[in-house]
């Protein structure tokens, strides 16, 4: 029955109703089963918080008010305006080229047989922590070719176009008739004469590593209206073996050796030594001086200093995008499965090349999820730690510094817990409006 209104048309107060959740829990029940999170959360997060603020604010022994001298050090220390720098480096560089790589990775993939397998390899590497992942980019850029793949790679591309000389040690004995002329070049003391055998004895190359195509040396022949030589390692091994400046049968032959005639600082004629060392020079040569060019002993080529002061923070930048590029092509790869192929097609039948559709479609459509993953990353690199410390030698450690390893360094091995909090401070004012942006972004998705 309906209740008949009281006098006057008012109607009996309500009864007050149980007051509960939307999945019909007491709410003072729900708070219970929530108050051991609370409270993990208060312990882990809010109060290292608040601790951190209130200690930025004291001196390194905690019990002088510092007022805002730690905050100033931000912008003074040398070492934190490297590490700053080199943060922003990261947050510009590191997201971009890797959100980049996954989107490419991602819209390839689709395309190609073997598409699941490729992307199980590029994700692997996630899989692995950032500690080993340090390790195993350190022996990377290992500076020795023998070592490092990364220079073995470089070193193996550089000799193709630009081949190493055989002889970098190499150089005159005791009585040699060579001396130095400059720029790492020697040459005779006096001017050759055609039909008179030249001797040019050098040392300094180790046995082991003379050329494959080296044979035992040979003396040269006279030739009526040419010069002929003999260029060679004028070392025998054992005490009191060999004759100095003479060719002995145990010494090898320096095989490709560039002999040039110089006149009057002009290249004349020029040859080649053979596997033995002997070589022949025309007419031309005659009152010459015989020089062996700096191109003879050039230093073979070490390849690149990754952990160089210079090269280090791309180098390891390098290591991040390899570790983090899989997670954005899975994410990419993701949202590029919820794409409507009808409007791709559209595109296509409407005469778009598959460069327009990628760049006027698919891109437009995936910007929800390249936010997502370049902000996800901004807020990783910006607590980046583990691949520096491991990476970086100590050497080059300074100059490829981060906010994270400096408060590492500020509060465990130069005992400033004050910069060390203050630096934890700023960082989390980073990462805050990044975070919002993330959040409301979000929301805006779920809304849609």
């Amino acid at each position: 029955m309906t209740p008949v209104p009281a006098a006057g048309g008012t109607r009996p107060p309500a009864a007050p109703k149980s007051r509960k959740s939307v999945t019909g829990t007491r709410r003072t029940v729900a708070a219970l089963f929530l108050l051991p999170a609370l409270i993990l959360l208060g312990a882990l997060v809010v109060y290292p918080i608040g601790y951190s603020v209130v200690r930025s604010f004291y001196d390194q022994s905690g019990d002088g008010f510092a007022g805002i001298d730690n905050y100033k050090a931000l912008f003074t220390d040398e070492g934190i305006r490297t590490a700053l720098k080199n943060n922003i480096i990261w947050v510009v560089f590191a997201p971009t080229v890797a959100t980049a790589l996954g989107l490419i990775f991602a819209v390839l993939t689709e395309r190609v047989r073997w598409g699941t397998a490729f992307k199980l390899v590029v994700f692997m590497p996630m899989a692995i922590s950032m500690l080993a992942a340090g390790i195993i980019f350190r022996l990377v850029y290992d500076q020795d070719p023998d070592k490092g793949v990364a220079n073995a790679v470089w070193v193996g591309v550089h000799d193709t176009f630009s081949q190493a000389s055989a002889f970098p040690k190499a150089h005159p004995g005791r009585n040699s008739p060579l001396e130095p002329a400059g720029g790492g070049a020697f040459i005779t003391t006096s001017p050759v004469r055609t039909g008179e055998p030249v001797s040019l004895p050098l040392v300094g190359v180790a046995p082991d590593m003379m050329p494959d195509g080296a044979k035992a040396a040979a003396e040269p022949e006279p030739e009526p209206d040419k010069v002929t030589g003999t260029t060679w390692q004028d070392f025998t091994r054992g005490k009191g073996v060999g004759t100095l400046n003479s060719v002995d049968t145990a010494e090898l032959g320096y095989p490709g050796m560039k002999i040039e005639a110089v006149k009057d600082g002009r290249v004349v004629a020029s040859a080649t030594a053979a596997g033995d060392g002997t070589f022949t020079l025309p007419a031309s040569a005659d009152g010459a001086q015989l020089r062996l060019p700096a191109s003879n002993f050039k230093e073979p080529y070490n390849g690149l200093d990754w952990l160089g002061p210079s090269l280090v923070t791309p180098a390891i930048i390098g290591s991040y995008i390899w570790m983090w590029a899989g997670f954005a092509m899975v994410l990419i790869a993701a949202g590029l499965a919820g794409i409507p192929r009808e409007l791709l097609e559209a595109a296509r039948v409407d005469g778009a090349s598959e460069w327009q559709v990628f760049r006027r479609v698919t891109v437009p459509l995936l910007a929800p999820v390249l936010a997502v993953v370049a902000v996800t990353l901004m807020i990783n690199v910006l607590k980046i730690f583990d691949l520096v410390f491991i990476i970086a030698p100590g050497s080059s450690q300074d100059d490829a510094n981060v906010l994270a390893l400096e408060l590492y360094r500020k509060g465990f091995s130069e005992d400033q817990p004050g910069i060390a909090s203050a630096i934890s401070v700023f960082l989390l004012l980073l990462v805050i409006p990044v975070m919002w942006f993330n959040v409301r972004r979000l929301r805006r998705e779920v809304r849609r």
